[in-house]
């Protein structure tokens, strides 16, 4: 396929056309202020609240204490580096990662709509808000997950008729943000105890039996958000506006909105003064939103939610799934007062509720868009808005489905999902080094301490994938 998308005549020689059109060239629209495009890590922030920072670190620390949380400022920090290689390459085209993979082999297509949709399709988060909220309300488990079908649904009319659905899902999770981090203020001054801050540098390494490889992986790669919602930087920062990402067209709603059948293939600018300008601009801001309000702000939480529950339960017996959860909040009563013990689950209820919006939006993101690139290009009816709300209401039942009549913990749920991300992780790392060294012109290429972090990233969750591994197939060949 060699047709030139864009306005330019003359084809971009960086990007491969081999799988997927070729582009043309187009100046970067200039750089925004810092004030103007905040949004997508904090979107991006509350859906990792709701898998590491409420529950996986603070399951870990209930049992091994706040000195085990220097690998979470590990995992998260390693995440930063790899969120802002995956904003590199839209920032510079428009296109989303998972394009610009394909771009490099058409097979990327189908395999990462097996890794998102495996990986996410698990309704750990819904599961565990009704179960937060159950603790408050006395519920018992079948009104626990009709609550959660009935979450799940009320997520999908909401997204439904939302005409933007980028400008919703970002204004509902500033909101849910801003009433998890009142409460952070206050546990971090009316439950966090000295003594578990003081531990926070004793640099602990995990040696329980309930910290098994698949736990450790999953921890590791929801220190922050996680697997391939961190892809979906890519489709957050483009309907943002952000870089190239302003010349794509935005996901609308078939309702109230306005969607346009048109694939959302990109450009490439010219490396002139003009656009390294305007480079240089857009990169500054985009570190900084980054920065700031997914890197501090996730690392803030995950270590003030830890806090806390080594404050409250570390060396307690605490039971199963999300026994601890319950436990907390009954600890925090005694020790603080009634009504905190109660805010603490209704901020966990708040928290795994906006990560499941997070997780449903960003799937049916990832793969709305893949399918639309890749075999839906010329179908008028198809437009990517229509596919996207067509998978988001496929998740809802394939997730209701798995509650009434599967699993329903809500612990066991988000291991499974976490683990498989780490391998998803450990595969799209290789691929962003591939992608920005191949395809990205000279003065934008990834090099340098960014690529160092990249190459860590490989390693850091290549080592903890080996290590699963292993004892998978230890426990299935009984050795």
């Amino acid at each position: 396929m060699s047709a030139v998308s864009g306005t330019g005549h003359e084809l971009a020689k960086e990007l491969p056309n081999k799988y997927l059109p070729g582009v043309g060239y187009r100046d970067l629209p200039e750089p925004l202020p810092l004030r103007k495009v905040i949004g997508p890590s904090i979107v991006l922030l509350a859906v990792s609240i709701g898998s590491g920072e409420f529950v996986l670190w603070p399951f870990i620390t209930s049992r091994m204490g706040t000195g085990i949380l220097w690998i979470a400022a590990v995992g998260i920090l390693t995440q930063y580096f790899i969120n802002m290689e995956i904003e590199r390459y839209t920032l510079a085209t428009g296109e989303t990662a998972v394009t610009g993979f394909t771009r490099l082999w058409n097979h990327w297509s189908w395999l990462f709509i097996i890794f998102t949709a495996g990986a996410w399709m698990w309704p750990g988060w819904a599961t565990g808000a009704s179960t937060s909220l159950g603790f408050l309300l006395n519920w018992e488990s079948g009104t626990i997950n009709i609550v959660t079908v009935l979450g799940l649904v009320a997520i999908g009319i909401a997204l439904t008729a939302s005409p933007v659905v980028y400008q919703a899902v970002e204004k509902f999770q500033m909101v849910m943000v801003a009433v998890i981090f009142v409460f952070l203020i206050l546990a971090l001054f009316m439950g966090s105890e000295a003594e578990a801050w003081g531990n926070l540098f004793a640099f602990t390494t995990p040696d329980h039996p309930d910290l098994t490889p698949a736990v450790m992986l999953g921890a590791l790669a929801f220190a922050g958000a996680g697997g391939s919602v961190n892809l979906a930087q890519s489709n957050w920062i483009r309907d943002k506006g952000m870089g190239m990402g302003a010349h794509i067209a935005k996901i609308e709603s078939p309702l109230t909105g306005e969607p346009i059948a048109v694939p959302s293939i990109g450009w490439m600018f010219p490396t002139d003064d003009e656009n390294m300008r305007r480079w240089r601009g857009w990169w500054k801001v985009a570190n900084q939103e980054q920065f700031y309000f997914f890197f501090v702000l996730g690392a803030i939480s995950i270590i003030v939610l830890s806090v806390l529950t080594a404050s409250t339960i570390f060396g307690e017996d605490v039971g199963s799934d999300f026994d601890f959860i319950q436990l907390e909040g009954e600890r925090l009563k005694e020790i603080v007062a009634p009504w905190f013990g109660s805010f603490f689950w209704i901020t966990g209820a708040v928290v795994l509720f906006s990560t499941n919006l997070g997780v449903l939006d960003h799937v049916g993101r990832v793969i709305a868009d893949i399918l639309k690139i890749n075999w839906l290009s010329e179908n008028e009816s198809w437009s990517e808005s229509k596919l996207y709300f067509a998978i988001v209401w496929a998740e809802i039942a394939i997730g209701s489905l798995i509650l009434l009549f599967a699993i329903d913990q809500p612990l066991l749920l988000l291991v499974i999902a976490s683990s498989l991300n780490g391998l998803v992780m450990l595969v799209y790392s290789v691929l962003l080094i591939m992608l920005n060294r191949r395809t990205m012109p000279g003065p934008v290429r990834i090099a340098g301490m960014r690529l160092g972090a990249m190459v860590w990233s490989v390693l850091f969750f290549g080592f903890f994938s080996v290590i699963l591994l292993q004892d998978q197939l230890s426990t299935l060949f009984g050795g």
